[in-house]
């Protein structure tokens, strides 16, 4: 790491002047074909290599013996549910759990020293996974205006800086107030209730950006924004549909639920661009007979839909199911489900009769016999369950998708029963529960009446910005000051260049941070690095070792105790953070910060009062385990307006293409979670060494006369404005023709900044309508 980068520093001419996006430097591309299986052998080397390398000797085992068990600590990485009853003695936990361990727990740090040595220019020149491996932030720091390092400042007066901008700000609503999912309970119900005591709702967060449409989609449909299913559920399914997910990569764990479910006499589907090695056969590391025998076919049903093909493929598979329904009366819809508990159909039914099967194919690129083979699997089938992720949320009709998927189920009655319902399985580790705590831009009512009468304050009532709107906000000089509780805002948004410059508008930007990136080199005019502990750390206060608490992807709420010794004695919990931000700006609140973060119970106190479902929480999260919170669409309880479930009626998108255009869709490699790059290697799908490649279609490939490993640079036009991502090699793919595939953020700066779903302002990531040049070089 030393020698890359001495050698950047050697490029970079001014100090302050950063390179915005991942330096356009080719590594070795390396193309082999891609794996048809995935886990086993391969992922407990890859987990060990990780460990051994960036993690002191003994801490790997020790940590990682404790992580996602009773009474341990929390994984940093996915939101993927542990079991209720036992969990495996060998380690709960995947590959990718011990790569986001290793990157949080890693044996480097860095101080001031170390960035007296080295400017925010030179380290823009490193690429984003060498800014990563750098080391732990130890202490916190200052960019001061006009100045190319970052110098140490103490707590005391960072917080003094922050809360002198705040209060000189003229309103409260030119500060924005981001959250990442990594956030605990008790830092993000404290966190919203600094920013609310403050006087805005301006609470973006990284779920606008990844499951917004799904909350909206759901909350109006069955009246709850999260998913109705648990684990056990899944492993019940007699049909489980997974649509626009890596598993493999993103949610290794979700794999063995899988395979219980097969294990269990169910079948799988999947619909998805790309075929993934995940979802064609699992091999169980913690089972020899299954290392031994070639591990266990998961997918029975391959369906490669085109890029946004989705509503086309649900729409033609309820065709076939309507079909069948004629054939067989009263065995494949359910009729008795739908008269009880919800409203819409016969509308849903009509609006079905204007589109045939042939029209649903051709959208979705689909053969209609494939179609039809999907609604047979599922046509005698009660117990039914749909998983996705962001590639249905992040189209710009992202919350129809959705409402598509909630379409199919309630035709089956496939919703709060055993073994079916919906499942959007969900990214970083708290991020449902984040917004369980009123991270929200746009609070309810009610939330904010309780609020009010627990701390004795004046709740705004305006809705705050979203990401879109803080970024657009920031550009026109309407926010100026911006302070991020974890995350990589720059990396993980649309738009690159676009954000980089609304950033730099501001006066003021924030970073609560474990480790190095590229949101701390691009800031505002002043930038702050706060240090905090990460989750396998121990967290001493004033009333003893505290712990916090997380919301998994099926509302299970449970404890997070780290027992490793912190990195440096400098490093504040974000609790803590929050709590002595909150002090030194709001003196006269009246709220007693500080006694809140001594004593965390204190904090569950105050939730108890107003989150329902926390009711005695102090009491329940103690409990093996945790507990779950209520959910009414698991029990058929559904909170709309009308108090059912609601049919809805949904446009078939037609999507054309210029001559030379294609559609993008952004991803990750198997070596990342979000923006944390954890090495170059994507390898199941057989590409090493290098993350600046566009995944192509054979066929498009010889009408361009492009070769594999050719240099491309890729376009994007929307709303008359070039933007660029130059420096692309082509790798050849199994990818329906006319669509490409990128990994972010290299290929960010070609999503537009204007292209989000109607509804959730979700980034249509999925969806980028790209043009392909060969490069001059």
């Amino acid at each position: 790491m030393g020698t890359i980068v001495i050698q950047a520093m050697k490029e970079s001419t001014d100090k302050r002047k950063v390179q915005v996006t991942p330096p356009e430097v080719f590594t070795g591309l390396v193309i082999s074909a891609p794996k048809d299986k995935a886990v086993g052998i391969p992922a407990i080397l890859s987990s060990l290599k990780h460990a051994g390398k960036y993690m002191k000797p003994g801490h790997a085992l020790e940590l990682s013996l404790k992580m996602n068990q009773k009474g341990g600590f929390d994984c940093p990485g996915c939101a993927w549910p542990d079991p209720d009853d036992k969990r495996s003695g060998l380690g709960e936990y995947c590959e990718n759990g011990i790569k986001a361990l290793a990157e949080e727990a890693q044996k480097e740090v860095i101080d001031a020293a170390f960035f007296s040595k080295h400017s925010v220019g030179d380290l823009s020149h490193l690429s984003d996974f060498e800014l990563g491996k750098l080391g732990r932030l130890v202490e916190p720091l200052v960019l001061e205006k006009g100045s190319s390092h970052y110098e140490s400042i103490s707590w005391e007066q960072a917080f003094k800086l922050v809360a002198n901008q705040l209060n000189m700000l003229d309103s409260a609503d030119e500060a924005l107030f981001y959250t990442s999912g990594r956030t605990s309970n008790e830092a993000a119900y404290l966190y919203q209730l600094f920013v609310r005591a403050f006087g805005t709702n301006n609470l973006p967060d990284c779920s606008n950006m990844c499951h917004e449409s799904s909350g909206v989609a759901l909350s109006e449909t069955v009246g709850i924004g999260k998913g109705s299913v648990t684990l056990e559920d899944l492993h019940q399914a007699e049909v489980i549909m997974v649509m626009g997910q890596n598993p493999g990569t993103n949610h290794p764990r979700m794999l063995s639920a899988l395979e219980r479910c097969k294990e269990n006499g169910g079948a799988i589907i999947s619909v998805n661009p790309l075929p993934e090695a995940g979802m064609v056969r699992y091999i169980n590391p913690q089972s020899p007979k299954k290392i031994l025998t070639g591990g266990e076919p998961i997918t029975d049903l391959f369906v490669p839909v085109t890029i946004n093909g989705d509503i086309a493929f649900l729409k033609g598979v309820m065709i076939c199911l309507l079909e069948l329904e004629t054939q067989h009366p009263g065995k494949v819809i359910d009729h008795e489900f739908i008269e009880e508990y919800t409203e819409g159909y016969q509308v849903l039914v009509e609006d079905l009769s204007q589109v045939s099967l042939e029209q649903c194919a051709e959208a979705s690129g689909i053969n209609p016999t494939l179609i039809r083979k999907a609604a047979e699997m599922i046509a005698f089938k009660d117990k039914i369950i749909i998983c996705w992720a962001m590639g249905l949320t992040q189209h710009e009709n992202g919350v129809a998708n959705i409402k598509e998927v909630v379409n199919l189920l309630l035709m089956k009655g496939a919703i709060g029963k055993p073994g079916a319902g919906t499942c959007p399985v969900r990214g970083h580790s708290n991020v449902q529960g984040d917004r369980t705590m009123g991270i929200w831009e746009a609070p309810k009512e009610a939330f904010l009446d309780r609020l009010e009468s627990e701390h004795g304050i004046n709740a705004p009532r305006k809705h705050g910005l979203a990401v879109v709107p803080a970024i657009q906000a920031m550009k026109r000089q309407k926010a100026k000051f911006f302070f991020a509780m974890g995350g990589n805002f720059l990396s993980a948004t649309p738009d690159t260049e676009f954000t980089a410059e609304a950033l730099q508008q501001t006066c003021l930007t924030v970073q609560v941070s474990t480790k190095l990136n590229r949101s701390h080199l691009v800031t505002g005019k002043r930038a702050l690095i706060l240090p905090c502990l990460v989750r396998s750390e121990e967290d001493l206060q004033p009333a003893g070792k505290q712990f916090v608490s997380t919301e998994n992807s099926m509302g299970v709420v449970q404890s997070s105790q780290g027992t490793k010794q912190p990195a440096s004695d400098q490093l504040k919990s974000e609790v803590r953070i929050v709590a002595e931000l909150a002090a030194a700006t709001l003196p006269e609140s009246g709220i007693d910060w500080i006694g809140y973060a001594d004593n965390y119970d204190l904090i569950r106190e105050s939730i108890s009062r107003v989150i329902p479902g926390f009711e005695d929480y102090n009491l329940k999260v103690r409990r093996e385990g945790g507990f779950y919170l209520p959910n009414g669409a698991r029990v058929r309880q559904f909170h709309t307006a009308s108090g059912k479930a609601q049919f809805s009626c949904n446009e078939l998108p037609v999507h054309t293409r210029n001559p030379g255009e294609y559609i993008m869709m952004t991803i990750r490699s198997h070596d990342q979670f979000n923006t944390t790059i954890y090495g170059l290697n994507d390898r199941y799908r057989g590409i090493y060494r290098e993350r600046r490649v566009i995944m192509m279609n054979e066929e498009d490939m010889a009408e361009r006369e492009f070769v594999k490993k050719q240099q491309v640079n890729l376009f994007n036009d929307h709303g008359g404005i070039r933007r660029e991502a130059p420096a692309f090699l082509v790798v050849p793919y199994p990818i329906p023709k006319g669509c490409v595939a990128t990994y972010f953020p290299e290929a960010n700066p070609l999503v537009p900044i204007d292209s989000f779903a109607k509804k959730s302002l979700t980034p249509a990531s999925k969806r980028v309508v790209i043009t392909i040049e060969p490069s001059a070089t």
